[in-house]
């Protein structure tokens, strides 16, 4: 490992194949991080990137063993990795619920077990990345509505039991365009904010969490939403 390897700071980010995740990657690379990422995906250029399934311990366990003997240290872990399966309840499997639940959910507590002791030493940090739907829901959303969820508690749960070493926050976006949607005004116009989310308002956020500044922040939530989880609508 390289004098360089050993004072730089590394994050890890799931999910990072595309969109949010991505995004996250590429600010903490403009930030001077150095970051690996892990998909089922092939990743984008810039980063070591690892093929894993984040539902799967064994591969959870490998990809953190794997930042140890090349990185040789973690400094941020960012739990962005998430799936939806959108069917009638009725029409739900229980494995498709299971496998949503896994990948949203259940990864967040693997990745958290594997790389407790580096982010320990290291005095780091976790962002989990959850939703406003951990707030309100749409029809037939109800395995990544309980996902997200269930990472909103596990977020303050995981800042009890492993702080002061370790912080740990969510971030939770609403409407993000995270692909050049044909966005209308009216999609904007219904934000408090004037506008649909960028992928770089999350991105902000994360930059900020994993960084000196948010030293005193552990244990929160930031929902990212442009203000419509605290909006009133009534149907006309």
């Amino acid at each position: 490992m390289s004098s360089i390897q050993a004072e730089q700071k590394v994050a890890l980010v799931t999910g990072a194949a595309h969109g949010i995740g991505a995004g996250i990657a590429a600010r903490l690379k403009r930030d001077g991080w150095q970051v690996v990422t892990a998909d089922l995906k092939p990743g984008e250029a810039g980063s070591r990137h690892v093929i894993a399934d984040m539902g799967d311990e064994a591969a959870v366990n490998a990809l953190v063993a794997g930042i140890e003997a090349t990185e040789g240290r973690l400094d941020a872990l960012v739990c962005n990795a998430g799936i939806m399966i959108r069917k009638p309840i009725a029409e739900l499997s229980l494995a498709e619920w299971r496998r949503v639940l896994d990948i949203n959910l259940t990864s967040a507590f693997l990745l958290a077990k594997a790389a407790e002791r580096m982010l320990a030493a290291a005095k780091g940090s976790i962002v989990t990345i959850a939703s406003s739907r951990a707030h309100q829901s749409e029809p037939d959303t109800e395995s990544y509505s309980a996902s997200k969820g269930g990472l909103l508690a596990l977020t303050h749960a995981l800042a009890v039991s492993l702080g002061p070493a370790i912080r740990v926050n969510c971030v939770s976006p609403g409407w993000i365009d995270v692909q050049g949607e044909a966005l209308r005004p009216e999609d904007h116009a219904q934000h408090p904010a004037g506008r649909v989310g960028k992928v770089d308002d999350i991105s902000s956020l994360v930059a900020f969490l994993t960084s000196p500044e948010a030293g005193f922040v552990t244990g929160a939530e930031f929902l990212s939403d442009g203000g419509m989880t605290r909006k009133m609508i009534y149907a006309d």
